[in-house]
């Protein structure tokens, strides 16, 4: 599969899709995070979506795309948390039943979350794999419609209509970065940035914990890789092996692959908070650690995305207060 599948055309068919089903996002400068990186520095608070996080965009339009005979089947997805509350709002929104398949890893705040949204919720294993797995199982023996976090072409435009907001509000956006996971959000951030800006960077972002997209951008090909508790925990799990699209895009769209330790994580977490006065998890924290860290090198105007803010807030203010980071990534 060439990245020719989902095309800049299909990026804008969903942001048609989606009008009025999302928020569009501002993007504010960061004068604290320029001065470090001597370039401009902006924000893009997708942190403030409707439900906490850009999966709103993907979740949507892959809604929004079913038939008739597909939403009276119900859909049903693997997730971390974010694309499972994202679906499940946006199912309910259409009268749609939504089963949402997690491990043990994901955390507790997101869970009470997708069921106060009145999905159906299964756990399943130590792993986004396992929970894979019982979705399959639905979908052969009860005739489910799968809506995958990532490895979707409507999900994939969904995502990429942030990708289209940047540019129309930082038009000379010299680099992207965005959180880097299964690749549904940076593939689609990608194909839309250097659709209309072709000379501007995107840079995936992500943790040295499990990061799947990473070891498999590495290898070649689509490879397992352990999941491993992690602040960044919306970033965790695997590409799945026989990745159709999200693959192929990364591979041909990023320029480059930055991971992040758990301390430079935490790092980014406290400098949205006490700098930016946002709140973000560790997943939209990536690209503030990143620049932190001193991993970025800017020739103009760099657009960072705070993909979301879903963060169990006993965790946040331990991580405020500089306590629990080796606990909360053992």
């Amino acid at each position: 599969m060439t990245t020719s599948r989902i095309s800049l055309s299909d990026i804008r068919a969903a942001r048609e899709r989606i009008a009025g089903k999302i928020e569009r996002t501002p993007t504010v400068p960061s004068r604290s995070l320029s001065q470090h990186l001597d370039a401009p520095v902006y924000l893009k608070l997708e942190h403030r979506q409707t439900t906490g996080a850009f999966k709103l965009r993907g979740a949507s339009n892959a809604i929004a795309s079913l038939t008739d005979e597909e939403r009276a089947r119900g859909v049903v997805a693997a997730s971390t948390g974010n694309h499972g509350r994202a679906l499940a709002y946006a199912a309910r929104l259409q009268g749609i039943h939504a089963t949402i398949c997690m491990s043990r890893l994901v955390p507790q705040n997101k869970l009470d979350e997708i069921r106060r949204l009145g999905a159906e919720i299964r756990i399943v294993g130590n792993s986004q794999d396992d929970a894979q797995r019982e979705v399959e199982r639905l979908v052969a023996e009860e005739g489910l419609i799968m809506l995958p976090p990532f490895d979707h072409p409507a999900i994939v435009a969904g995502q990429g209509t942030l990708g289209l907001e940047i540019i129309e509000q930082v038009p000379d956006a010299a680099l992207v970065l965005v959180p880097l996971s299964g690749g549904g959000l940076a593939a689609g951030v990608a194909a839309a940035v250097k659709g209309v800006s072709p000379a501007t960077k995107v840079m995936g972002v992500s943790m040295a914990r499990g990061a799947a997209m990473k070891a498999s951008l590495d290898a070649g090909h689509p490879v397992l890789v352990e999941e491993l508790p992690t602040l960044a925990d919306s970033l965790g799990g695997g590409i799945g092996l026989d990745n159709r699209l999200t693959f192929s895009m990364c591979r041909d769209l990023l320029d480059d692959v930055i991971l992040l330790s758990e301390d430079e994580i935490a790092a980014g977490i406290r400098h949205a908070y006490e700098q930016e006065r946002e709140i973000v998890e560790g997943a939209g924290a990536v690209g503030i650690a990143a620049v932190l860290a001193g991993k970025v090198r800017a020739s103009g105007p760099t657009v960072l995305v705070l993909s979301g803010r879903n963060i169990d807030m006993t965790l946040h203010r331990k991580i405020i207060c500089g306590e629990a980071i080796a606990e909360s990534a053992a």
